[in-house]
């Protein structure tokens, strides 16, 4: 068969005229599209002009006023040259809403939602849900003012209302006198301070050449900066802050200077108070000072116990509720502070029923923070107790609170003055089984302390009764709760307008019933591991559930977390 084609110079031709070749195609994708035969060579437009003339106008589709494609390549609805229209390439509704301002308030809105925002940040009950999408920069210049400020009361001074619109009255700058006057009135005080004419506003015992008397190393303990920096970086990691207090010495063991901390650099942090070791104070003590912090903080009275736990329950169902409210987060963290030896790692180890953390009856045990897992979502930090230097604590504050180990001291029988002073009679009759009446008994801290070492057999060479070691034990059981004592609470005073009412924005803390407090007379050893915890709550744990008010909205299902 012969060969045809264009190569061979045959064509394959048929009767008809007509040839088997495939007609080419006139797509208008095609480069070579339009162009006409007839035109003399080179006048034409070559391939690589017709791709630069389409990368000027990048393929896109030409369109009329009223958006409508009508002409460009493939002109297609739903394409835009060799693109598909999407989000991302279509053409932007001609809206003015999409270019105008879209988060804008009035003067009257703005000063509503100061004054309602001022109240309830000042509430400890209620929480802000979405602070980051409201202006609570606002805010700063209404807590300048209550703070002392007045240059800082702008709308106090002047109500927009007066300077802006028809009824303005500002004519002339207005010259802040107040503060003016403030500012004469604290030179005038500096003079009086330099001169020595401002005795009477210092402290008693305080004269011009009055010094603080420098402290021994010993009782610095909770003051380095490395205990400062594990404190700061347990309050910034956290979202939930736990601040246990010591139910014997409240005044005490409560830090002021931490509370003003978390209020002025951290005030989107919860503060919740921890009244620990309840069970060795009588329940009216534990009453009373609960309604004097629940004035300020949530306040959750606690005993840490690994067999008979008070407050786990309600601290518990407490926590579940801020973890509801942070349903964004992915955990949260919940750190735990206070003073050395107020039994902050106890609380955990009683929240987790086991021992997680190390624990000992003297202070300065844990050293470093410490993650430990509560449940799914929220996390436990253990932080070393700190100490603040500003209380004013005196070398005997220090030893009565706790803070300085007993077998560190110098000279222990220095402070059993103190001691007696803050413990009754019967009670030391009765921990050393001594007569409290009549002859025999002792008449000052030296006889009690030789009667304690001849009773207990600490004698030294010669039978004589050492003095120190009988001091060294009245200060641990003064510390380890085995001399009951306590600081009196102040009177109460409940007004009727004061009282916080619950609602649907509160935070909702269970009423605890405190006569069900275990009073343990001896310090209770940790059990071992597996011991099945007892709880005495008002609300107890149950197996899988708690018992949680089903009428707020914030506590959630009342499910344990896997």
């Amino acid at each position: 068969m012969a060969k045809t084609g264009w190569k061979s110079g045959i064509s394959n031709t048929s009767s008809a005229g007509k040839t088997n070749r495939t007609p080419k195609g006139n797509a208008s994708s095609k480069l070579t599209q339009g162009r006409r035969r007839d035109k003399q060579p080179g006048s034409e437009r070559s391939a690589e002009t017709i791709q630069r003339l389409k990368m000027y106008s990048n393929g896109k589709a030409i369109r009329n006023k009223a958006g409508k494609i009508v002409a460009g390549t493939f002109m297609m609805q739903d394409r835009a040259g060799d693109r598909k229209i999407e989000a991302s390439t279509g053409r932007i509704q001609p809206d003015r809403r999409w270019f105008g301002n879209t988060r804008v308030v009035g003067a009257t809105e703005l000063d509503r939602f100061r004054q309602e925002m001022t109240e309830k940040v000042a509430d400890p009950y209620s929480v802000v849900l979405k602070r980051k999408k409201l202006p609570m920069g606002l805010l700063q210049d209404a807590a300048e003012y209550k703070a002392g400020n007045q240059k800082a009361a702008l709308l106090e001074q002047e109500p927009f209302d007066q300077a802006f619109g028809k009824n303005s009255r500002r004519k002339r700058v207005k010259l802040d006198q107040l503060f003016v006057q403030r500012a004469a009135e604290s030179a005038d005080s500096k003079e009086d301070i330099k001169t020595g004419e401002g005795e009477a506003i210092r402290s008693e015992g305080e004269g011009i050449d009055w010094r603080h008397e420098k402290k021994d190393d010993l009782f610095l303990k909770g003051q380095s900066k490395r205990i400062w920096g594990e404190f700061f970086k347990v309050v910034d990691c956290s979202d939930v802050v736990l601040h246990i207090i010591d139910a014997r010495n409240v005044p005490g063991t409560r830090c002021t200077m931490i509370e003003r901390h978390i209020a002025k650099n951290a005030s989107h942090k919860h503060l919740v108070f921890v009244l620990n070791k309840i069970d060795l104070v009588p329940n009216w003590v534990a009453k009373r000072w609960m309604g004097e912090l629940a004035a300020v903080r949530p306040t959750i009275a606690f005993h840490a116990s690994l067999t008979n736990a008070f407050g786990k329950g309600a601290l518990i169902s407490l926590l579940r509720q801020f973890g509801k409210l942070h349903e964004d987060k992915k955990q949260i963290s919940v750190g735990v502070i206070g003073y050395p030896n107020v039994g902050k790692s106890s609380v955990i180890n009683t929240l987790i029923s086991k021992k997680s953390c190390k624990v000992a009856p003297i202070p300065g045990e844990t050293k470093i923070w410490q993650y430990v897992t509560l449940f799914k979502r929220i996390s436990l930090i253990d932080c070393p107790g700190v100490v603040v230097d500003t209380a004013g604590d005196t070398e005997e504050d220090s030893v009565l609170k706790g803070v300085v180990r007993a077998e560190r001291l110098e000279n222990p029988e220095d402070f059993i003055d103190a001691i007696m002073g803050k413990v009754k009679r019967e009670h030391i009759a009765a921990q050393y089984k001594l007569p409290k009446d009549g002859e025999e008994t002792w008449s000052s801290s030296g006889e009690l302390m030789e009667m304690i070492a001849r009773r207990s057999g600490r004698l030294l060479k010669g039978g004589d009764p050492c003095i120190r070691t009988a001091a060294l034990m009245i200060i641990n059981d003064f510390q380890r709760g085995r001399l009951p004592h306590f600081i009196p609470p102040p009177e109460l005073k409940v007004e009727e307008d004061q009282k916080t009412v619950a609602t649907e924005q509160a935070i909702q803390i269970e009423e605890q019933n405190l006569d069900d407090v275990v009073v343990v007379e001896k310090e209770m050893e940790q059990d071992e591991e597996g011991v099945e915890t007892k709880t005495n709550d008002h609300a107890a744990i149950a197996d899988t559930e708690t018992v949680i008010d089903t009428s707020s909205i914030l506590i959630g299902d009342g499910k344990w977390d896997e």
